[in-house]
């Protein structure tokens, strides 16, 4: 070897050197980093933009695999078109069926709870005046009128969320309507749209497609059905126990927290709450810490035996994820990014698991066979590649996709 080149090769391996390499690959992957987060930022920004229709779009895609099983079922029957309208149609029958028997029970309990509004406020200023409150008359009422002169002063500004509010109610309405439309046509053509992006992206891609997005429908379905299931048991126990306590609304509080079930953990929680709230000014604080005490319950089945068995098989995600998601979810976009925030993480992590499977293929070539990798762990097969316009053969129970 020449005297120079060995100079050359001591010189690249030496302290220097590593610390340049690692330098350049430090800075490399910070840029890289950087680019990534601002792709994610302009592609969140052009979704806000286009809200108004990203909303529908999604509402109308949850609503398509929860009524999927019903029209697969009618399509072995009549027409595709008549199916979905036909599921439309009972679905819209149901909730009118609901609305139909919640609201007369509404109306005729009202005036009772505000007949006991009154009771209930004296109990409860009676329970704050002892211990461990000892809150006189005087320092009550002194905090009931502070109350009341911060509202007179924000009047204008509660009149304008008001307006805001009832804008907000009639933007809902519209986005319901453009979601219905766009459910009847996922249920009419869903099964068509897979090979159609498939015959565009050619026959390379087009296999990893199809089971991406099959696995992804997969999990979106398995995860709003799971959830549907949780919701239906918190709202049976604490349905149960409030009519058992005599509380009023007690099958609207129950309807209430099965729909707060969708948005994981934080929603039957807050409804829950809300329960407790009509306990506490119907029947007084006793029967408010019952219905508390039979929330927390109900929670802690759902935590450690619902949420595991059922949401965990479906998207196989923690628990501090999914809090950490509502979380942001909500603080980014209300109430729809709570109900949004869970199934948009189960889709990405199923991707990303998706896109490790392939790369795990490409690069140890055990993983290919479905063997053993160097580390003695069992390799994940590759998945085969599909021709445009082929659909992927359903994957386990939960499929919503016909085969």
């Amino acid at each position: 070897m020449p005297a120079g080149l060995g100079a050359d090769r001591r010189r690249a391996t030496g302290p220097g050197a590593v610390l340049e390499r690692v330098g350049a690959t430090v800075a490399t992957w910070s840029l890289r980093l950087l680019l990534t987060g601002a792709a994610v930022v302009a592609l969140a920004w052009v979704l806000g933009k286009l809200w108004d229709a990203v909303l529908p779009l999604l509402l109308g895609l949850f609503l398509a695999s929860v009524l999927w099983p019903l029209t697969r079922l009618l399509r072995k029957i009549v027409p595709p078109a008549l199916a979905a309208l036909l599921t439309l149609l009972v679905a819209i029958g149901v909730l009118a069926g609901l609305t139909a028997i919640l609201v007369p029970q509404v109306t005729d309990q009202w005036s009772d709870l505000s007949d006991s509004v009154g009771s209930g406020l004296k109990d409860l200023q009676d329970w704050v005046a002892g211990p461990p409150f000892n809150l006189d008359a005087a320092a009550l009422d002194n905090v009931v009128n502070q109350a009341v002169d911060k509202l007179k002063a924000n009047s204008s500004s509660l009149a304008g969320g008001l307006l805001t509010g009832v804008s907000t109610v009639g933007n809902l309405v519209v986005h319901l309507v453009l979601a219905l439309v766009l459910c009847f046509f996922f249920l009419k053509d869903g099964p068509k749209f897979v090979p159609w992006m498939t015959s565009w992206v050619g026959p390379n891609a087009g296999g990893h497609l199809a089971e991406l997005s099959m696995r992804c429908w997969t999990s979106l379905s398995g995860f709003i059905r799971a959830q549907a299931a949780v919701g239906l048991v918190d709202a049976i126990f604490i349905g149960i126990g409030l009519w058992v306590l005599d509380v009023p609304f007690a099958l609207p509080l129950a309807v209430l927290v099965f729909f707060g079930g969708f948005i994981p953990i934080v929603g039957a929680f807050v409804t829950g709450g809300l329960a407790a709230l009509v306990a506490l000014v119907a029947n007084g604080v006793t029967s408010a810490l019952i219905v508390l005490a039979l929330i927390v319950v109900v929670q802690q089945v759902e935590g450690h035996v619902l949420q595991p068995v059922l949401v965990g098989r479906a998207v196989n995600l923690h628990g501090a994820l999914v809090i950490l998601a509502v979380t942001t979810g909500g603080a980014l976009a209300g109430i729809a990014g709570a109900f949004l925030a869970v199934p948009f993480l189960a889709v990405l992590v199923t991707i990303m698991r998706y896109s490790r499977e392939q790369f795990l293929a490409r690069t140890r070539p055990a993983a290919a066979a479905g063997g053993v990798v160097a580390d003695g762990t069992a390799a994940p097969a590759a998945t085969p590649a599909m021709p445009p316009g082929a659909l992927p053969r359903r994957r386990g129970r939960g499929s919503s996709q016909p085969s």
